[in-house]
């Protein structure tokens, strides 16, 4: 049977939107060109096209031709109006003069009839195409079959551009999850490894922002560890309670939780970032490696939004992702310190062996040295500041006798090494023997002593030095010269020993582990000084400290119980 004119004339119409459509992958564009053939086949006097927001269940204007600008964001809940009629019963409707029509919403007042036909994809309403023109009983049976040869086409373009979207999303999610296993699989810092994943859940699920919030050694609070939004990383993340909280809700239960309107939901810190950031509804899921809960991982959008399947299961799967690398960087994290440790216990080993030979070398030029320096007998006036240097000289090389014969006899006991000293003492005679150092870097020594004697029982060979390691390491920090501060006071049954330098400070990575063995910033240290410091100020049931490093300065202090 022969086509009537009008019919003919949706035909062609549908050969010209095939080829038209073919070359966009824009849903948008597709529908203003679809748009365009209904305008040119049936000449209403306006044509609008509305989709259905799955979200908020509200028909939202898409494309328009000859509606008011002030109507182009026009929101229609289903059964509202001719349009919200036809969404929700799913029938086309001719209205042949407005004017009778009680549903009608007046968006020009000369408009006088109207043909509004559902768009549907697999049997469920996607939007609905409404034309009008300003005549009364302006369309026919025709015309109604026009507009739904059309609407169908319409329906059929957008449905296969969703799905090529659809199908790109989930390539491009894949993909992400792909990158994020390249980019964080061999990383070993969490701080780094937490801002990765919310970066990338983000992008994943192409929402307004993601974070990653790391449960309290209590396992009462999660802690905003890493907050990404659109416009960078969000500061002050806050924390959220575990009991009563969504959140909570995926740790308590291990399963992915969703929300559609957070700021109802959530009473914590974290509420005031819902509010400044506008966030409304969240998607959350635990992280869980060693079948023990680690933390939650949550996406949040700016506008009403229900997750689908699909995004549930890629967020789903980027959780266990993040968990399985959290996971990597603890067992990393412990491999690295046991490898640590032992190359420390070898160094110590083989610095115990070298110690030992060194010391058996030492011993017999030593001996020699002391021998002839005790027969040249040199005696000066007590007023002579060479007589001081003498005695000096002398203890010094019973000290190096001392320490060679402590590393040969390495494990005897020293009982009768101790004595009573008087640390203001034992600081002066310190100071002294690098007076000339001092005076050559042109570093200025300013000693406070305590105004009673401060007598330790303590091996006054070690104690100075410790002291002497304290000022050669302030000294070796000021070489264009400086200023050093040393106190000597009491605190309690404590003599305490305080040294200040105004040197520019260490780094402050150093800072922690500054008394471990080998550890040094300065090339030509060896990092024992601090070391050895530590474990005579332990002997002696004591103890040293890092006060305070800055680029003012660095202070350290050691207390000793006094006798």
């Amino acid at each position: 049977m022969k086509a009537s004119e009008g019919e003919q004339r949706g035909i062609d119409s549908l050969y010209r939107i095939s080829n038209l459509v073919s070359g966009t992958e824009d849903p948008k564009e597709a529908l203003r060109l679809i748009m365009d053939e209904i305008v040119r086949v049936l000449e209403p006097s306006g044509v609008s096209i509305c989709l259905l927001n799955r979200d908020t269940q509200r028909l939202e204007l898409e494309v328009a031709h000859g509606i008011p600008e002030d109507w182009e964001n026009l929101v229609l809940k289903l059964g509202q109006g001719i349009t919200g009629w036809v969404a929700l019963h799913g029938i086309a409707k001719v209205v042949h003069d407005v004017r009778e029509e009680p549903r009608y919403i007046a968006v020009r007042p000369n408009i006088r009839s109207e043909i509004a036909v559902p768009m549907e994809d697999g049997g469920t309403v996607i939007g609905v195409v409404v034309v009008d023109s300003e005549r009364v009983n302006a369309f026919d049976a025709s015309a109604l079959k026009i507009l739904s040869l059309l609407t169908a086409e319409a329906s059929r373009v957008v449905s296969r551009l969703w799905l090529i979207r659809q199908l790109r999303t989930k390539a491009s999610q894949l993909q992400s999850l792909v990158n994020l296993g390249g980019r964080i699989t061999g990383q070993m810092d969490l701080g780094r490894i937490l801002q990765r994943l919310a970066t990338q859940g983000r992008q994943t699920l192409d929402c307004h922002s993601c974070g990653v919030f790391w449960l309290s050694d209590d396992g009462e609070t999660l802690e905003a560890r890493a907050l990404t939004g659109r416009s960078g990383w969000i500061e002050s993340g806050g924390s959220v309670a575990v009991v009563d909280s969504v959140m909570g809700s995926s740790i308590r239960r291990r399963k992915i939780s969703e929300v559609e309107n957070i700021s109802h939901a959530e009473e914590s810190d974290f509420i005031k970032v819902v509010q400044r950031e506008g966030l409304v509804s969240m998607l959350a899921t635990p992280l869980i490696y060693d079948d023990e809960v680690k933390g939650v991982i949550a996406a949040f959008t700016d506008e009403p939004h229900r997750f689908n399947n699909d995004e549930r299961k890629v967020f789903g799967t980027l959780a266990a992702l993040g968990a399985i690398v959290c996971q990597n960087a603890s067992l990393y994290a412990r491999i690295f310190e046991t490898e640590d440790s032992m190359r420390q216990n070898e160094k110590l080993t083989t610095l115990g062996m070298l110690a030992a030979e060194i010391a058996h070398e030492i011993r017999n030029p030593l001996t020699v040295i002391k021998l002839l320096f005790d027969s040249l007998n040199l005696r000066f006036e007590p007023e002579d500041e060479r007589e001081r240097d003498v005695v000096l000289i002398g203890e010094k090389l019973s000290q190096l006798e001392d320490i060679v014969e402590r590393v040969l006899g390495f494990g005897r006991t020293r009982e009768g090494l101790s004595g009573n000293y008087d640390l203001n003492q034992l600081t002066e005679e310190t100071l002294r023997l690098v007076r000339l150092k001092l005076e050559q870097m042109r570093i200025e020594v300013e000693f406070t002593p305590s105004s009673q004697a401060l007598l330790i029982a303590v091996n006054k060979g070690q104690i100075q030095q410790v002291i002497l390691n304290l000022i050669l390491n302030a000294v070796a920090v000021m070489p264009d010269g400086g200023r050093i501060c040393i106190l000597a006071e009491s605190a309690g049954s404590e003599a305490v020993f305080r040294i200040e330098d105004n040197g520019p400070g260490m780094p402050e990575a150093a800072q922690a582990n500054i008394f471990e063995s080998f550890l040094t910033h300065r090339a030509e240290g060896t990092g024992l000084g601090l070391s050895i410091s530590k474990q005579i100020m332990r002997a002696h049931r004591g103890d040293i400290h890092l006060e305070r490093s800055s680029p003012e300065g660095t202070v350290f202090s050691f207390k000793l119980p006094m006798s």
